[in-house]
């Protein structure tokens, strides 16, 4: 058996050739997202950042407790004063504040400090001095230098020195800052949130109030701006590689079990003179198995080490595009090789064993007559190979009814993107499977050519069902998945953005380009004439749905007069107006959602109350949060100001008073005055994979370019395994007086018509794919079309019929070429006439 196996693999080593390269490509690529998603799992907290050389850090009340469920507060508690004058007693006690601010030419998120809380981190200055006037500070990183005057949003300023973070030999340190002196810093933002105490731990716990945190060794890192950060990044990373590694895997099974059916039902005539000299149906499938085994043990070797090779190449573009932490790196992991090579060695088994137990089957008469035809009928019964059908169908029934179960349970579970990245998955295999049914009614279709050519490419295509099937299959699953997610972001995208056009009514939005805006700025926002102005600021609300979960819904603060002026809510029931101080507009995601009712809920700073639905919101595509008045949300700050020009006001006179309002006096301007329909194209745009979040762009350009990938693979190595089976055939053609150039043209057609029929198959699938999460939609009342990206569609389809060309017109311009010519002598037979001459 091993010298018959060994034999075979030297003798066709072109036919294994493709099989090999795309499963130990398919390999490799399990094996570096699996080393990833291992080093992502096991990977260190983050450790302490601004109070990395701070003994005891006291930090107030910045978490939820509701047994013992928790959550974090949107709004966190300061520390009591009747705390901090209590811990005066142990030791030293330094204040520490934090708020943003705004300045010309600086970078986002840049945060001010006082001076006196640098030590902790520990900053050191590099250049100049520490601030000691009102208007002195010092700066972190390089865009600004000492001596430079800052315009800012809290007043113009020196920047008086430098600071570096020690330890963070990378850059000027984790945070762009400016630190003001202490009493300065106190005016701009009186609440201390955390304290800095030199004192023991013991000590410190015995006198904080409840809900207070004291912070010692790594838990540190809680106190400080985004202590979750690399936590909530390799969180999404994990979820980025687990599904990219679970999409691979299937093109991986799926593409390379189609070439190794495909490989041996070119074999069946070799299968059938077997069977004539006496091989029995199971040496014929040990035979087979035997081969996938050698080819795929080779492959996944080969794979296993080529993926430990790219692993810190994946590692280095997710750390360089920001999705992971700087200091992320492949660790020391042995299952992700295990989990890859057995899992490529099944993908091999997986398209020999079927294949091999059809030829297994088959008598030596039927092997030989099927070799010449492949129809897709058996031509002893006359019927189809019902196991495919009978799968194919049963995958597609599978998927209609899980289908139907989400849209009647949870609609809302569709429009997640592990869903419509995984679920069109099912309807590719279904597709397939049923791939040989649909071949002859769409080629009777798509070709409608004139003259021999097109009776031909109509012919082969019908006589050769395995081989176009074989062919259209990664062109199928490359369309498919390329309109199934990007038609899946483009259709959520729009579907977002026609909720929005639907609940603004304002002519005009004022964003923040940095940080909040401040109450100064509200005010003179609201003193512009001719403007009804709607501030909304962002907070949160927090229940305890069932007794089971603790849920945290996104909360808006707004004036409910003001905002029935601005907005149109899309409410099933109530009125904008009827909301007040006692009362709150929730969706129907809630499980208390009737206009009237109670339902106890914690604000953003943790306080409990009872509030009375005023309106309900349908669920939507899960941005419609709930509605609050600012007496439910006493510290939410308010990012965006809703602008509607009153009836007879002037539209270019209220736009340009915003503008000078938002301004300021001798103030760096901070916020950006648009009209509302540019802040719906930015906020929620529509077109291109550009405007999606970094994780889901990088998840989905994996996913299409490992299909692209193994779809030019497969249809190489397909077409080559082809051409060299129709070498008669066409050897036949040229004798009946087609020209070289009119076979090649015959090849090519038939090319371009089997990628015609898989991108039709791929386009059906990503039909059927949209019109669920459409449904979704629908039922959550969101009334948007679907949207098909026409555009990758066509390029997609493009590159496969490219390849598919190329692939099938080489091989058989090479065999068509001229041989040199024989000896004349030597075409003689015995009674001296000429043998006939191929050429």
């Amino acid at each position: 058996m091993l010298t018959a196996t060994l034999h075979a693999l030297r003798t066709r080593w072109t036919t294994f050739a493709g099989s090999f390269v795309a499963l130990s490509l398919g390999v490799a690529v399990m094996t570096a997202m699996g080393l990833t998603l291992a080093s992502s799992l096991d990977a260190p907290e983050q450790p302490p950042e601004r109070f990395a050389a701070a003994p005891v850090v006291v930090q107030g009340q910045d978490t939820l407790r509701v047994g013992d469920r928790t959550q974090k507060l949107a709004q966190p508690r300061p520390v009591p004063a009747r705390t901090i004058a209590a811990l005066r007693t142990l030791g030293k006690v330094t204040e520490d504040r934090a708020f943003a601010v705004r300045a010309e030419r600086a970078p986002g998120g840049l945060v001010g400090h006082p001076w006196s809380t640098a030590a902790f981190a520990p900053y050191e200055l590099s250049a100049g001095r520490a601030p000691r006037a009102a208007d002195e500070v010092v700066a972190t990183g390089d865009w600004t230098a000492v001596g430079q005057k800052l315009r800012t949003d809290r007043g113009t300023v020196r920047v008086v020195g430098q600071a570096r973070a020690r330890g963070f030999g990378f850059g000027f340190g984790f945070e762009d800052a400016l630190f003001y002196p202490d009493a300065r810093a106190a005016a701009l933002s009186p609440p201390v949130m955390r304290l800095v105490v030199d004192a023991k731990a013991s000590e410190v716990r015995r006198l904080v109030a409840p809900g207070v945190r004291v912070l010692t060794g790594d838990e540190r890192r809680l106190a400080d701006a985004d202590p979750d950060r690399d936590a909530e990044a390799l969180t999404a990373l994990n979820a980025l590689f687990g599904t990219a590694g679970g999409v691979t895997a299937f093109v991986s099974v799926f593409v390379v079990a189609s070439t190794f059916a495909f490989a041996v039902a070119q074999r069946r005539r070799e299968f059938g003179l077997l069977r004539m000299v006496g091989a029995t149906p199971g040496r014929l499938r040990r035979m087979v198995v035997a081969e996938a085994l050698t080819v795929g043990a080779l492959a996944s070797a080969a794979g296993c080490a080529l993926g430990a090779y790219g692993a810190p190449h994946l590692v280095g573009l997710v750390v360089e595009s920001g999705l992971a932490p700087a200091w992320f790196a492949i660790g020391d992991h042995g299952w992700p090789y295990q989990l890859a090579f057995w899992t490529g060695l099944l993908a091999a088994l997986c398209g020999s064993i079927a294949a091999s137990w059809r030829a297994g089957r088959t008598s030596p008469t039927q092997a030989l007559r099927e070799a010449s035809a492949d129809s897709g009928v058996d031509r002893a019964s006359g019927m189809r190979p019902w196991g495919r059908l009978l799968c194919g169908t049963a995958l597609l029934i599978t998927a209609a009814v899980t289908l139907v179960l989400a849209l009647l349970t949870e609609p809302g579970d569709l429009l997640h993107r592990k869903t419509y990245i995984s679920r069109p998955m099912l309807l590719i295999t279904a597709v397939a499977l049923l791939s040989p049914v649909l071949v002859g009614p769409l080629t009777r279709l798509i070709v409608r050519l004139p003259g021999a050519i097109g009776l031909l490419v109509r012919e082969n295509a019908a006589a050769g069902v395995g081989r176009t099937a074989a062919v259209a299959a990664p062109v199928l699953l490359t369309v498919a998945l390329t309109g199934s997610l990007l038609g899946a972001t483009a259709t959520l995208n729009e579907a977002r953005a026609t909720e929005a056009r639907a609940r603004t009514a304002a002519d005009f939005v004022v964003t923040s380009t940095g940080a909040p805006l401040d109450a100064t700025t509200v005010r003179r926002l609201r003193e512009v004439p001719g403007a009804e102005v709607s501030p909304v600021a962002s907070s949160a609300v927090y229940v305890l749905e069932d007794g089971v979960a603790l849920i945290k819904s996104e909360a808006h603060a707004v004036d409910p007069h003001r905002l029935a002026a601005t907005a149109r809510l899309p409410l099933t029931d109530g009125r904008v107006t009827d909301l007040d101080d006692d009362s709150i507009i929730v969706n129907e995601e809630w499980s208390r959602h009737r206009v009237g009712e109670h339902v106890p809920v914690w604000l953003g700073d943790g306080t409990r109350r009872s509030l009375r639905i005023a309106g309900v919101m349908p669920v939507g595509t899960g941005d419609n949060g709930v509605y609050v008045t600012a007496a439910n949300a006493p510290v939410a700050v308010v990012e965006r100001v809703d602008v509607r020009v009153r009836e007879g006001a002037d539209r270019a006179g209220v736009s340009g008073a915003l503008r000078e309002a938002v301004g300021g006096r001798g103030h760096a301007a901070h916020a950006d005055v648009v009209t509302s329909d540019e802040w719906l194209r930015t906020a929620f745009p529509t077109t291109g994979l550009t405007d999606t979040d970094g994780t889901t762009r990088l998840g989905i350009l994996l996913v299409l370019g490992i299909a692209l990938l193994y779809t030019g693979i497969s249809l190489a190595n397909t077409q080559i395994m082809a051409a060299s089976d129709r070498a008669r055939e066409l050897t036949a053609l040229r004798l009946a007086g087609a020209t070289r150039t009119q076979v090649l043209r015959l090849v090519a057609a038939e090319a371009l018509t089997v990628v015609v029929i898989g991108a039709l198959l791929g386009l059906l699938v990503t039909t059927l794919n949209l019109l669920g999460m459409w449904s979704a939609l629908t039922l959550q009342s969101v009334w948007s079309p679907i949207q098909l990206p026409w555009a990758e569609l066509g390029t997609a389809t493009g590159a496969c019929a490219l390849l598919a060309v190329a692939s099938a017109v080489l091989p058989t311009a090479v065999a068509l070429r001229p041989r040199a010519k024989r000896n004349p002598a030597r075409s003689h037979n015995r009674t001296g006439s000429r043998q006939p001459s191929l050429n």
